[in-house]
């Protein structure tokens, strides 16, 4: 199963040949990636996947190790969001390997699982997130609960052209 998340675009995203920056298509994956997988009390229905606490007081940090991304033809500004279709590559004992690709968003598809999208991506990415306990900074294991939530999501990573 994939998640797929909507992701408004904003005019300070663009670059000087209209299309997304390649450093705020980062930021747009961020974005999604908080939605999917920060627990927030401001979110009435919030996605399974949101298991993570988030914000200053949260006794799990996570720590970006490794990011990769393929950009793969311009995004232009819309005023639809985009759907950053995501799901997980790898779940070790202290890490995660967050899987996306970034899609036209189209009317009708849903802010949750499904199956994954068609048509070519703009551009599909990869992000290694290790969770970090706060209070000493070191990397702590999966929780039985993070991992049960997050399993129904691990599929094959993406596959890089210029590997």
């Amino acid at each position: 199963m994939r998640l797929h998340i909507p992701i408004s675009l904003r005019w300070s995203d663009l670059d000087a040949y209209q299309h997304v920056n390649n450093v705020e298509m980062l930021d747009l994956l961020q974005e999604a990636r908080i939605e999917a997988f920060w627990r927030r009390d401001d979110v009435v229905d919030p996605l399974p996947t949101a298991v993570v606490d988030s914000g200053p007081s949260a006794k799990t940090h996570t720590f970006v190790a490794h990011q990769e991304i393929e950009y793969l033809r311009p995004l232009p500004y819309t005023r639809r969001p985009v759907l950053v279709e995501m799901w997980l590559g790898r779940v070790g004992g202290a890490a995660i390997q967050v899987c996306y690709e970034v899609h036209d968003g189209a009317p009708g598809v849903p802010v949750a699982a499904g199956t994954a999208l068609g048509g070519a991506p703009y551009a599909r990415a990869t992000t290694t997130l290790v969770l970090v306990d706060a209070a000493t900074g070191a990397p702590r294991r999966l929780t039985e609960d993070e991992r049960a939530a997050w399993e129904p999501y691990v599929e094959e990573p993406p596959k890089f052209r210029r590997r």
